[in-house]
């Protein structure tokens, strides 16, 4: 397996294909870099380079029992970025995933980022403050910290209905794709999955997005039921001084998988743009 070595010892499982323009892809919790085949195939295809890593704790990464916020995450990235050279690079983020884009794009990527891409992303901020009153309530995210602790391997089968849309009347269910979400979440730390869950929806990357001036596309799917879209995507695009929203009716949380045709053609037309 391709795998670096960071600083502080942990070791981070990633994958390089290609040449070309580097597209580097962020997975969501409590995925790995494996989610994004849709994507790193279709764009190797269309002369891309596409690198996709594990974050700490998750796939085949290290199972670290630190380091699991966003701070780190970002500083992950960037250890990896630099080790394989990468310049000019497109960084997409997917739920989780677009919370570390933005994140590493604000505090590392200054001169080696071409462009950014938030799908269904957990920014500006998930839970209900007073600073964020329309937010989910934390009672949600500790109930999925319960069923992370307690009862993940069927939590984890569990969650595959609403992150696809699969609960919605008339839905055609893939146990393919819901069997390979569970492959990649059970193959991660239990300790990393609990710890991301507070990364994921406690950060606020509000200053992230202010401070960030490269392109930026916020892609989401407005029946995203994990990440509802009138609380982040619609407004993460507002923060942005060079942003731009694509919102899909009927589209769930997982689109990148359910809907990877329409995805990758509206990702590829803005690369290229």
């Amino acid at each position: 397996m391709s795998t670096i070595k960071l600083k502080d010892g942990t070791e981070i499982y990633y994958k390089d294909w290609g040449t070309g323009q580097p597209i580097f892809f962020h997975h969501g919790w409590p995925l790995s870099s494996d989610d994004w085949d849709a994507q790193m195939f279709f764009f190797l295809e269309q002369g891309y380079r596409v690198i996709a890593h594990d974050r700490r704790g998750h796939g085949r990464s290290e199972q670290t029992p630190y380091g699991h916020d966003m701070d780190t995450y970002a500083s992950d990235v960037a250890e990896v970025v630099d080790t394989l050279g990468l310049q000019n690079v497109i960084h997409v983020g997917h739920s989780t995933g677009g919370g570390e884009v933005i994140r590493y794009v604000a505090k590392h990527g200054k001169g080696k980022v071409a462009k950014a891409v938030l799908i269904s992303a957990v920014t500006p901020i998930m839970v209900q403050n007073a600073n964020n009153p329309n937010g989910v309530p934390i009672s949600v995210f500790n109930d999925i910290r319960n069923n992370t602790a307690k009862h993940r391997q069927q939590f984890f089968i569990d969650i595959t209905f609403p992150f696809y849309g699969y609960n919605r009347e008339g839905a055609h269910i893939s146990e393919g794709i819901q069997r390979n979400w569970w492959r990649q979440g059970m193959n991660g730390s239990i300790k990393a999955h609990y710890d991301c869950i507070k990364a994921f929806s406690e950060t606020d990357f509000t200053n992230d997005l202010k401070n960030v001036d490269i392109p930026v596309l916020v892609m989401h799917g407005e029946d995203d039921q994990i990440v509802p879209f009138e609380t982040t995507g619609k407004v993460a695009v507002t923060l942005l001084s060079n942003g731009k929203l694509i919102s899909y009716p009927g589209f769930p949380h997982g689109m990148p998988t359910t809907e990877a045709e329409t995805i990758n053609k509206d990702l590829l037309e803005f690369f290229r743009s």
